[in-house]
């Protein structure tokens, strides 16, 4: 797709399309037809009145000038957008599945029955005991999942007060902990980019409450060392905490559960093909394993054997509603039949395809890419070159680049070989190299347009910044070739620095 084809020529300029009253009009007489009082009742409107062919034409250029997943891969690291089969879109458009919230259970046993099929395949596939349906969103999910541990740590009278995250994590992770009320104990990475276990056991103690962990992490790389790292958390009380962002890497392959972790969140946009909120509807289930599955939101779903069918209940210890009822339904039935439809076989498929992705496109990509093998995704850097103008470079020739923070990415199983390498070319080709597919342009408008074509020696131009990193964590990785030990700063509710040096007798300098 040519990035600007929605514009066109109009008095020799280049425009952008119009509104569609500036495309014709008419004058409607309101005055009979108005069911509203002749004070508050206006003689006539002057409504947009264009002929069938220009409004057709008209949306037509608006949707051109969106990218959409229908219209190209949609590379965000771990928060790529998958693309949404459209078979989903008709079993949530089906009239059933349509039913007012307020229903009595009996009138809705069969909505019931999905949800409660859905909460045992998520806890299936997360290795978990108990699944909740109910947060709008990854990041609700993840604040709930992190509340369910409060509520755990409070009901055992344990005062807790840190979590620890490491510093590739995402940045949820860090404010999902501080809007819970505990402290930040950042965690550095090892040499390898993954978990440095020695810091991890000087960062743990009686104030942790949970380690918030992702695997496949940030830049790819699968926490080799997991269960040794759950066993640290679990032997100084704390609880180990999935964040659900990278699951594709797993499905059908390895399962949270199995490797030590206590809660996860999903999400269902990035693992299994709903849309993705945007602010309006989404979804982040939670799971637990049996012994949080007490503190889980309320309602849920369980099957009474036949005595009254599916009934609704709420958990002995449950930490209330995070969102009316059982959640954005509609999104929740997608990811069901998303699942449904590929079954074991298929998601494991899945699994793989975004592993060979992520390593494939790793290979074709001319910039420098630190660690490998990846597990769904991995981070580059644009040496000499400003991320931001590689990105940018990238939208010229009509292909979405990832943030400027996730060069390359392999997360989806439903990306082409001939799309990842047509990425790869347009990411490695330098600025001004090759023209992009635009219509001609007078200079001055192209560098209204396109204010980053502009260089220092031009009107309003600016210089190149300096180069930036492009990669998937959000604070970066430390390749330190000894374990950083953690300082924790008393901030109730504030992330805490991680750099420190150790003292004479080993201690951690406060």
């Amino acid at each position: 797709m040519i990035h600007d084809q929605a514009n066109y020529e109009r008095d020799a300029a280049d425009v952008h399309e119009p509104l569609l009253s500036e495309k014709g009009t008419a004058i409607v007489d309101v005055r009979e037809s108005s069911p509203l009082p002749d004070e508050l009742t206006r003689e006539e409107l002057t409504l947009p009145n264009p002929e069938e062919p220009a409004v057709a034409r008209h949306y037509t250029r608006l949707s051109q000038m969106n990218w959409a997943i229908d219209s190209g891969p949609y590379p965000l690291g771990s928060c790529t957008m998958k693309y949404n089969p459209k078979f989903t879109e008709d079993v949530a458009a089906d009239p059933n599945a349509a039913v007012h919230p307020d229903r009595s259970e009996r009138s809705v046993q069969g909505t019931l029955e999905l949800q409660y099929r859905l909460q045992e395949f998520l806890a299936e596939i997360g290795g978990m005991d108990a699944v909740t349906l109910q947060p709008p969103a990854g990041a609700a999910g993840e604040l709930t999942g992190i509340l369910i541990a409060r509520a755990y740590h409070a009901h055992h009278g344990n005062d807790r007060s840190e979590v620890v995250i490491p510093a590739s994590a995402h940045g949820t992770n860090f404010a999902t902990a501080a809007m819970a009320g505990y402290d930040v104990v950042e965690l550095p990475s090892g040499d390898d980019g993954r978990v440095d276990v020695g810091a991890l056991e000087a960062a743990v103690g009686d104030d942790t409450a949970a380690l918030m962990l992702t695997n496949p992490n940030t830049v790819g790389l699968f926490e080799r060392d997991i269960t040794e790292i759950a066993e640290i958390v679990h032997d100084a009380g704390g609880l180990l905490y999935y964040d659900g962002a990278n699951l594709n890497a797993l499905l059908g392959r390895g399962r949270p559960g199995d490797m030590g972790f206590d809660v996860m969140h999903y999400n269902v946009h990035k693992t299994f093909a709903t849309p993705h909120g945007g602010g309006g509807p989404g979804a982040g289930p939670v799971g637990v394993v049996e012994e949080l599955a007490p503190y889980l939101p309320t309602p849920r779903v369980r099957d009474t054997n036949g005595e009254k069918g599916y009934e609704t209940f709420e958990p002995e210890h449950t930490i209330g509603k995070v969102h009316g009822f059982q959640g954005n339904w509609l999104v929740l039935i997608k990811a069901y039949a998303y699942i449904a439809r590929l079954g074991d076989e298929g998601l494991a498929d899945a699994a793989a395809k975004a592993v060979l992705n992520a390593n494939y496109l790793a290979e074709q990509i001319d910039l420098d890419v630190p660690y490998g093998p990846f597990h769904h995704e991995f981070a580059a850097t644009a040496g000499d070159r400003d991320a931001a103008d590689v990105a940018k470079r990238m939208l010229d020739f009509g292909v979405h680049p990832p943030d400027d923070e996730v060069a390359g990415d392999g997360a989806r199983g439903d990306v082409d070989r001939a799309d990842g390498d047509r990425g790869a070319v347009v990411a490695r080709r330098p600025r001004g190299s090759v023209q992009p597919r635009v219509r001609r342009q007078r200079r001055g408008a192209r560098d209204r347009a396109e204010p980053h074509r502009r260089g220092p020696d031009r009107p309003g131009g600016r210089r190149a910044e300096p180069p930036a990193l492009v990669a998937g964590a959000r604070r970066g990785v430390s390749r330190r070739s000894a374990p950083r030990p953690i300082t924790r700063r008393r901030r109730r509710g504030r992330l805490l620095a991680v750099a420190s040096r150790p003292v004479a007798d080993g201690r951690v300098a406060s």
